[in-house]
């Protein structure tokens, strides 16, 4: 007997790396447009951390760096697990901040993650609030404001998705990354 096939529709084979993938994703077989949230506050958190988003090097319940993040969150022990250099270098209000967007990003259910445009707009809203608190600081206000993610209109209003503003975000974080020769 002849085999009639259905083609009209595209299955494609994600391919992403463990540690920033949406733990969903391995329930449902789908990704959105909070996936690529729940990925970025991966990346976030590797950032404030200085940690990879996975390690096998690390004891068991902290290879997940996710995990890891949220549940020193939950225990009142994040400056333990922060990157010395972030935390001598920055503000603890701001990092607190910053931790909490994370824990936002990383949120198990993909509906309660903010869209990355509200992850955008709060990220804005930090880098208004920066300001030098004291002539100890390694980094001059140069290169602080070179360091600092700008938000064009794909992010601000712009009819482009949360995942353009995700890459445009991504981009510049990975350029001030490189730039610094970390």
């Amino acid at each position: 007997m002849p085999c009639i096939m259905d083609h009209t529709q595209l299955t494609t084979l994600v391919q992403g790396t463990l540690g920033y993938l949406d733990p969903k994703y391995f329930q449902s077989s789908q990704l959105t447009e909070k996936s690529d949230v729940y990925s970025f506050g991966v990346l976030l958190a590797e950032l404030l951390t200085g940690k990879k988003a996975l390690s096998f090097d690390r004891p068991e319940e902290e290879r997940n760096l996710a995990m890891h993040f949220v549940l020193s969150m939950k225990e009142n022990r994040l400056f333990e697990i922060l990157d010395p250099r972030v935390v001598n270098g920055g503000n603890v209000e701001q990092l607190m901040e910053v931790a909490m967007l994370v824990k936002r990003c990383l949120r198990l259910k993909g509906e309660e993650r903010p869209t990355m445009k509200e992850v955008a707009i709060e990220l804005e809203g930090l880098k208004a609030m920066e300001q030098p608190s004291c002539d100890k600081c390694n980094m001059g206000l140069e290169e602080t404001e070179h360091s600092l993610i700008k938000l064009d209109d794909t992010c601000l209003g712009g009819a482009n998705s949360d995942s353009a503003c995700y890459d445009s975000v991504k981009s510049q974080v990975n350029l001030s990354v490189l730039d610094d020769g970390r």
